[in-house]
């Protein structure tokens, strides 16, 4: 099945990554994994991690408010930007929203108030190194010279490992990540073809000719499965990310 899977993954069109861990037995398979994609919203991930990897050595709290302005709410997903005027809102509350719902404008609130170089400082502490957040989203000024936000396959399958271990942060901020994780309202890819009453926690992110989907699949020999795709056509790439979850999970059983 899995060499099935990588063949059809090179086959497509397209960068493409993919990794896979079964967290029972330890099976593994991967294709382009420790390759750099665009990152798009899944990004918002580590960036969680970074703030509560803060808040764990009192540098700030979840309960710390930002406010927010007209000027910086930005396109594309999430609910701050419908809300009128300048809107001030608790960290954890921007943090669910980036993850939950992909909130872009959370997102830049986060990233702002904590700060490019902590974001970096925060990214390498946790493993990530390829894995960068390097601008805020729809920052086009700082995309047109080139810096942009990237992501990792093997070492988001890595950290996701690790947050099901409980060895991100603590096992507390492990747990917390994951129950956020799996409010998650985006679910026509992994979700796509697996029964509701499965859990699954999981991070998308998606822009034009990018879609990705990565995540933890509970069931009774759970998984970590991550995919990753740049200059991909889209509807071709969900469809895979779908099939695939549905045949690892029906074998997962």
């Amino acid at each position: 099945m899995l060499d099935d899977i990588i063949r059809e993954i090179s086959e497509i069109e397209g960068h493409t990554g993919f990794y896979y861990r079964n967290l029972a037995t330890g099976e593994t398979a991967s294709y382009h994994e420790n390759d750099s994609f665009f990152a798009a919203s899944v990004v918002k991930l580590p960036l969680f991690m970074s703030a509560l990897l803060l808040e764990s050595k009192g540098e700030i709290s979840l309960k710390d408010r930002i406010t927010i302005t007209d000027a910086q709410k930005v396109p594309g997903c999430g609910a701050v930007k419908e809300m009128t005027g300048d809107v001030t809102v608790d960290l954890a509350s921007l943090c669910r929203l980036m993850i939950v719902i992909s909130d872009n404008t959370a997102t830049n609130a986060v990233f702002r108030y904590i700060g490019k170089d902590r974001v970096r400082r925060c990214f390498n502490e946790l493993g990530f190194e390829g894995t960068q957040m390097n601008r805020e989203l729809y920052d086009f000024e700082s995309e047109e010279k080139g810096i942009n936000n990237f992501i990792v396959p093997g070492e988001l399958g890595h950290a996701l490992e690790r947050l099901y271990m409980g060895e991100i942060i603590s096992p507390e901020a492990s747990k917390e990540i994951i129950d956020v994780m799996k409010r998650q309202q985006i679910e026509h890819k992994l979700r796509g073809r697996i029964t509701d009453d499965v859990a699954i926690a999981h991070k998308t992110g998606e822009e034009d000719g990018t879609t990705h989907d990565v995540g933890i699949v509970y069931c009774r020999n759970p998984f970590v499965i991550c995919f990753a795709s740049n200059q991909v056509y889209v509807p071709e790439f969900e469809d895979f990310i779908r099939r695939t979850a549905e045949k690892i999970y029906n074998a997962s059983k």
